[in-house]
């Protein structure tokens, strides 16, 4: 969830099977902070799905529904998980982006770095904070703990620390795909549109053999919003094109249907409903909004606080959950401040406490890490 700027590059001659786009590269190097605009709104929307949308433990904090605390707020706060669909969407135009003309090695150790600091700092985080106050959230074992570590708690069967840790493990996943099938050759366009084809050919056919190993090796649900950002990514350095917008119109159409049998649960939670047709209009929305990042309409949003806002986006997505919660308890119940003072109180304590984490985990360590792997990387190996 980096800031990201648009990088020239040549692309490899390619088959006459899938030629190069006639339209040479796009060289502007022009930051595209909407991207960061768009990023730090996935995350608000998140961010108030679980302070106002759902039951559960919030409700605990709040000590009653907040779909009774806030009966408007919470109709329109229900919909804010699918913040998660846009942060995909975004990360597949980014990852595309970042990675064009880097070595798997570069691939591997950039993700390494941007992702690993603030998620071990977040995880003992809330594991101290569990563990001196546990109405924050129960503790994992230790042995969960350490599993925690590695990103790989799912697939283990290990409890999560972090309830929004599960969008990391499908992150992590659509990072292998992309490395082995495209960055470990050389990224370019007729690789990517290659893959984005094979990638949605394949969730097609897992959903017919529908087994839980092909479900999670392929991720047919979540693979449409990477698929698509692949596409407009595509599109914002070669130009339109019939095929690119063909593979986006398939990824917002094969999106919209996960999307709405994974969250149209009418009265889901007594207090809640959805709608199957707002869920799908958020869907067009999401996809709208960074096929204009794409096509450039959206260069005027050039503000400063847009980059800063978008380094808040991961350490804030990390810890919001589970310390907001507690930050609630507190604000609310404890110092009996009015609900809405509580909810933007809650906010811009986790704001602020996501700064701390970019300023004194993320921006030190980060690129210290990414330096000591490359250096370790030219070191002689054994055959």
């Amino acid at each position: 969830m980096t800031t990201v700027t648009a990088l020239p590059a040549q692309p490899a001659e390619e088959s006459a099977a899938l030629p190069e786009p006639a339209t040479a590269p796009r060289t502007r190097t022009d930051r595209m902070r909407a991207l960061d605009g768009l990023r730090i709104l996935a995350a608000l929307m998140v961010c108030c799905y679980h302070y106002a949308g759902k039951n559960g433990q919030v409700a605990e904090s709040w000590g009653q529904s907040p779909g009774i605390k806030f009966p408007t707020l919470s109709a329109f706060a229900t919909y804010g998980g699918m913040g998660v669909q846009l942060f995909f969407i975004i990360s597949g135009f980014v990852i595309c982006m970042s990675s064009w003309g880097r070595t798997v090695g570069d691939f591997f150790r950039s993700r390494v770095a941007r992702l690993y600091p603030a998620y071990w700092v977040a995880i003992v985080l809330v594991t101290a904070a569990a563990l001196v106050l546990p109405v924050v959230v129960s503790p994992v074992r230790p042995d969960e703990f350490l599993v925690n570590l590695t990103m790989l708690q799912q697939p283990m069967g290990a409890d999560r620390v972090l309830g929004v840790c599960w969008t990391l493990w499908v992150e992590l996943r659509f990072y292998v795909l992309f490395a082995v099938f495209v960055v470990w050759r050389g990224v370019t366009y007729r690789r990517v549109v290659v893959f984005c084809c094979a990638w949605t050919l394949a969730g097609a056919f897992a959903r017919l053999a529908d087994t839980p190993l092909t479900d999670a090796l392929v991720m047919r649900d979540h693979a449409p919003y990477f698929i698509g950002g692949l596409a407009l990514y595509l599109i914002h350095r070669y130009g339109s094109d019939l095929l690119l917008w063909g593979i986006v119109l398939t990824s917002m159409l094969l999106g919209q249907r996960y999307s709405v049998t994974a969250g149209w649960h009418p009265g889901m939670e007594g207090d809640f409903d959805r709608s199957p047709y707002v869920i799908q209009l958020i869907v067009l929305l999401s996809f709208l909004a960074v096929a204009a990042v794409a096509l450039g309409w959206l260069r005027w949003a050039n503000w400063r606080w847009l980059t800063f806002a978008g380094t808040l986006t991961y350490p804030f997505y990390l810890v919001h959950e589970h310390l907001g919660w507690f930050a609630i308890r507190l604000m609310n119940r404890w110092m009996h401040l009015p609900p809405y003072v509580t909810l933007v109180g809650s906010v811009l304590s986790m704001l602020t406490l996501a700064y701390l984490l970019h300023r004194f985990v993320e921006k030190p360590f980060g690129p210290r890490l990414k330096r000591t792997m490359a250096a370790q990387a030219k070191r002689p190996r054994p055959a």
